[in-house]
């Protein structure tokens, strides 16, 4: 007999730092875009391992070329290359629009980690200074957490690195009042996910690329939460007809195997050269064919319609019910106010329902599912919402 919930629970607390707090549910396993505890109840996944689990649980594409690539090469160090890791570098390079050529490509094991070699490059300018956005997430090493704006994820470790400008998010006049001569770069998330899912006004992005033309600074787009299909586009930014200097992604890259990006396009690729920045694990030939093997399934599945599809579907039904102020996003990228303060009640009462979602901020719930959630989940969510409301709200 496996161990309960309880069990694991006060396992955890005796052998792991507390640095999430207690876990919610001790998962076992996952098939598509539904998951059981270890006290065998079942879930649908709403929030995908927070926009990681791309292709959900299990996916035998996924499988495959994980187990045939460690069968086959596991690692090697970064004296050599391995064709997974080219492959992904120009699948990369062509989703973004950009082409091999065009751009260049440096592998990491994470969205942070993502972040900390884009903010490296932006010193290769000569410049110091970054220009972020309030509300902004960028990750939780020294460096990420520096363009981080959360005044409690960045106070217990002041001082941090960099000279970070922060302005509110949205804000064109008070961007273009912030970027200098001397600015290195403005960093910008298309959509910011971990603020709940906040949309910038149309031609926002349009602004921030002709800022930093203006002075000669890179614009670099985190879209470690936004990529890789989530809005149902390759990238958020594709819609706004931007070409930023820098991107980074990682979480649906690999659809739960990790793996992260920076990717530098024009003469931002070349601005890191050997010595400069390094991994031990960054590009390594299995992460690679995982993430090679998502984009793939993406592209042969039609995945990009269906997000745009299902999404709109999942909004509106959000939408209907008065208890909800406002709904957000694009794609499978979700956010919602709610007209109370009563967001971890709404969680909690999804999780009775069989649903897994999260609440970023007290009044806001954040929906990050599989792209390969299918309609009757989306079904079977919207008919059990008004009752999850009833039993948070009331």
């Amino acid at each position: 007999m496996t161990d309960s919930t309880s069990s694991y629970q006060e396992r955890y607390a005796a052998s792991l730092m507390n640095t999430f707090g207690p876990p919610r549910l001790v998962l076992t396993r996952g098939a598509g875009s539904h998951v059981w505890d270890a006290d065998g109840r079942e879930y649908v996944d709403l929030l995908g391992g927070i926009a990681v689990n791309a292709l959900g649980h299990g996916h035998p594409a996924l499988v495959d070329a994980v187990t045939e690539q460690l069968r086959t090469l596991g690692h090697v160090s970064n004296f050599f290359t391995t064709a997974p890791q080219v492959e992904l570098a120009e699948k990369l390079l062509d989703v973004l629009g950009v082409g091999a050529g065009a751009g260049k490509v440096f592998f990491t094991n994470s969205g942070t980690e993502a972040n900390e070699a884009a903010f490296k490059l932006t010193r290769r300018t000569g410049r110091t200074q970054v220009v972020a956005a309030e509300g902004s997430f960028h990750g939780r090493t020294m460096g990420a957490l520096a363009l981080t704006a959360k005044e409690a994820y960045r106070a217990p470790f002041e001082p941090l690195p960099g000279e970070v400008t922060f302005v509110p998010y949205g804000d064109a006049d008070a961007l273009a009042a912030a970027v200098t001569d001397d600015t290195a770069a403005v960093l910008l998330e298309p959509i910011q996910g971990e603020a709940g899912v906040v949309v910038p006004p149309e031609g926002y992005l349009g602004a921030a690329r002709a800022i930093a033309d203006e002075h000669g600074a890179l614009l670099w787009l985190d879209e470690v939460q936004t990529g890789m299909g989530r809005t149902g586009d390759w990238f958020a930014h594709a819609a706004s007809g931007v070409t930023p200097d820098v991107v980074t992604v990682a979480k649906g890259l690999g659809g739960g195997f990790p793996i992260g990006a920076c990717i530098g396009v024009g003469d931002a690729g070349g601005l890191l050269q050997p010595g400069n920045h390094g991994t031990t694990f960054g590009g390594n030939p299995v992460a690679c064919a995982a993430a090679l093997a998502v984009v793939r399934t993406i592209e042969d599945d039609d995945l990009l319609e269906h997000v745009t599809v299902l999404g709109q579907k999942l909004r509106d039904g959000l939408a209907a019910d008065p208890r909800v102020a406002e709904v957000r996003g694009e794609g499978l990228l979700i956010g919602l106010d709610l007209t109370a303060d009563a967001s971890a009640e709404v969680v909690a009462a999804a999780q009775a329902a069989g649903f897994i979602v999260n609440n970023p901020t007290p009044r806001r719930i954040r929906l990050a599912p599989p792209l390969v959630l299918t309609e009757d989940d989306v079904t079977s969510f919207l008919a059990a919402w008004p009752g999850i409301l009833d039993g948070a709200i009331g």
